[in-house]
């Protein structure tokens, strides 16, 4: 949902989201645009189901960190402000802090949410490889699918297939059946 219309920058976006309105909800800033993030439980699920593979697999593999609707800003980016769903910052000296990151995550993973369409999700995806970004995962919970990106590919896997982290976290592998809830339990 966006908010306003008129371009504004990374200050006035803080602003206007640190207000005492604002305190208790979740917004990006997109190309200057104020937009809400507005996750429901099937989006909130995915991201839980990943965390926890991601946990495992960092206990055992100590190479960085994960992090859920954590805020990355570029310095040289004044209209943008980006919360990926769920992001991995690769290196063991990643310092945790009060302060948004200032660069863009090794890894970037976004669940559609209802009523969002595939190009916003594209789009979110192409900023974070031409920013630094190493991988980005796109979930679509209706379609049953993930689409799996880097600069150099893009492609799509079912729920019969495996999610793998390839160089950027070596063994790292997930059913992707593994991270979509059950169709049953779906209203």
């Amino acid at each position: 949902m966006v908010v306003q219309q008129k371009p504004i920058t990374v200050a006035e976006y803080e602003e206007f989201a640190n207000s005492p309105q604002n305190v208790d909800r979740r917004f990006e800033l997109i190309h200057g645009e104020i937009v809400e993030k507005l996750p429901d439980p099937i989006h909130s699920w995915i991201i839980t189901e990943l965390v926890w593979y991601f946990k495992i697999y960092l206990k055992k593999n100590p190479i960085g960190k994960v992090f859920v609707e954590l805020r990355f800003e570029l310095p040289t980016d004044k209209i943008n402000a980006r919360i990926p769903d769920l992001s991995f910052v690769a290196g063991t000296e990643v310092k945790l802090s009060h302060k948004t990151m200032p660069m863009m995550p090794d890894l970037a993973i976004e669940v559609q949410s209802p009523g969002q369409g595939p190009k916003p999700m594209r789009d979110k995806a192409d900023y974070y490889l031409a920013n630094g970004t190493k991988m980005v995962w796109l979930i679509y919970p209706d379609k049953r699918l993930v689409e799996v990106l880097t600069l150099d590919d893009r492609y799509f896997l079912t729920e019969e297939d495996v999610l793998e982290g390839g160089e950027l976290l070596p063994d790292f592998r997930v059913s992707v059946k593994d991270v979509l809830p059950n169709p049953d339990e779906v209203e």
